[in-house]
């Protein structure tokens, strides 16, 4: 399983709180690479809900992470 940015931006939009299966299944009906569902499908599945994408990739990187500054525009 790896992740890139590119492939878990492709979950942004995912309706968190999302289970496994759940995000599977955004994934697949949003049309995103087949890499993102076979990462999420190699996850250990404990019934868990995921709140949002850190909890699947803690390194995605947050708005802040980035130096734009948003109210220049």
């Amino acid at each position: 399983m790896y992740w890139t940015l590119e492939l878990a931006s492709k979950l942004e939009d995912a309706p968190w709180p999302a289970t496994k299966d759940e995000l599977i299944d955004f994934a697949t009906r949003s049309g995103a690479p087949q890499e993102v569902a076979e990462n999420l499908q190699e996850m250990e599945d404990e019934g868990e809900i995921y709140e949002c994408i850190e909890d699947i990739w803690p390194d995605y990187p947050s708005k802040e992470d980035f130096f734009f500054n948003e109210e220049e525009y």
